[in-house]
């Protein structure tokens, strides 16, 4: 039988995984390419043989996800892999409809296919939109375990943008392991608040591997889920994430609806900042998933030091992946700085370099500047736009001290925030989960 020809769309991190789980020892299909979108620097390259496989000695470049259609026309591929995620069903669908206009099929591997199975408890936190509150609702559960003295670690959903094969496996137990690993800002937002609550994390490529070490050391893994990605891990317990500020959301994203279906407990996060459209979000869970436990959350927010920010010209610096894919005009920063009476300037004035090309593709940003550091010119551009924006002020809704990875010459408050329950109880439902 001939091979079917395989093209497989993702953005660093999804693409990978589906790639080691479906198709790297599949002799059945011959994959072409990867394409690459989002993330900078990562077309042109290759996916190393050394991960790839035996069937693929050459490796696997990777492409331009702009060129898919001259890619389906050269290679004869036959199959198109949507392997992304935090997209509406419309981009999913005008994805299908020019790999089919091409001939190719067009297809989405479901959990059976990519979920590793775990020796361990797993639990789960994944969200029906990226900014939802993942990170702090993981933060919590890593707290109530390290309460109840249950030997546990976190594997992070990936980010690999660096050299592939160095980074097949990550482990991050102290903060130099950052630099170890040549981080950039969105994996140091993700890794850092973990690592000074003295909780292990795991991240990479190799998710296999990567559980299989995680394995050795815990008794039970928490999935910190990321891009509002389904789990690489099938969970014994998932809580799904979703945002009062975006009632309507958790039904008109992939997979993020997926998630929402799937979920055992389902969280309404920022509540009390919303409360009118929180009935149309129960509508949605009673139609979708009526069988879950429902709670409502809020956001709490709290500075890192005493500065008084009230009538101080301040630019707001925020967490990137939320306010560009994830469509977010604001985070915690902007909040924090508006309840406290700070003079928010607009940060599009000064923006340098590549960070011009971020506000023009992601035009509803106007009040905040997105923490985008992937490589080294970004972070240029970024700490340039901060010190000439003529700012008395920093005020940082990312989880990250920007200060290790930027050198700006004006005072920086950072914003934390941590979940806190309106109704229901997170602790309790660990409880019951642990006692099964």
């Amino acid at each position: 039988m001939m091979k079917r020809k395989a093209l497989i769309l993702g953005a660093a991190g999804r693409d990978f995984h589906n790639f080691n789980m479906f198709f790297k020892n599949n002799k059945n299909y011959e994959v072409v390419g990867f394409t690459a979108t989002q993330i900078p620097n990562i077309t042109n390259r290759k996916y190393p043989v050394e991960l790839a496989g035996e069937l693929y000695p050459n490796g696997i470049p990777i492409y331009d996800e702009n060129d898919l259609e001259k890619l389906i026309k050269e290679h004869n591929v036959d199959e198109v892999y949507f392997s992304y995620s935090d997209v509406s069903h419309r981009y999913v669908m005008n994805m299908a409809s020019r790999a089919q206009a091409c001939g190719a099929s067009f297809v989405l591997l479901g959990p059976k296919e990519t979920m590793l199975k775990s020796k361990k408890k797993i639990i789960v936190v994944t969200a029906v939109r990226t900014g939802c509150g993942k990170s702090p609702l993981t933060r919590k559960l890593a707290d109530i375990l390290k309460n109840k003295k249950i030997k546990f670690v976190v594997i992070r959903h990936p980010m690999p943008y660096g050299d592939l094969l160095k980074q097949k496996v990550q482990r991050f137990a102290q903060l130099s392991d950052l630099d170890k690993h040549e981080c950039t800002i969105e994996e140091r937002e993700e890794y850092e608040p973990h690592i000074k609550n003295g909780v292990v994390v795991y991240a990479g490529v190799d998710y296999g591997e990567i559980l299989k070490q995680a394995e050795h050391e815990a008794d039970l893994i928490i999935w910190d889920g990321g891009n509002n990605d389904m789990s690489f891990i099938m969970p014994d317990l998932q809580f799904v994430v979703v945002d009062a500020l975006r009632p309507g959301h958790e039904m008109w994203y992939y997979p993020g609806e997926t998630n929402f279906r799937a979920a055992d407990v389902i969280v309404i996060n920022k509540a009390g900042e919303n409360p009118s459209d929180i009935p149309r979000i129960k509508t949605n869970i009673g139609h979708a998933n009526p069988n879950a436990e429902v709670i409502e959350t809020d956001m709490e927010l709290y500075p890192d030091k005493k500065i008084d920010i009230k009538g101080k010209k301040v630019i707001v610096v925020e967490d990137g992946p939320t306010v560009t894919h994830g469509g977010m005009k604001f985070g915690a920063g902007y909040e924090y700085a508006k309840k406290n009476g700070a003079d928010i300037i607009d940060p599009r004035i000064s923006a340098t370099g590549s960070l011009k090309e971020v506000y023009r593709k992601y035009d509803h940003l106007e009040s905040v500047l997105p923490a985008m550091g992937y490589y080294g010119k970004q972070l240029e551009d970024l700490t340039e736009s901060i010190n000439k924006s003529g700012a008395e002020v920093v005020v940082s809704g990312t989880p990250v001290d920007i200060t290790k990875v930027l050198k700006v010459d004006i005072p920086v408050l950072h914003i934390n925030y941590m979940i806190k329950e309106r109704t229901g109880h997170i602790d309790a439902i660990v409880d019951k989960f642990l006692k099964k």
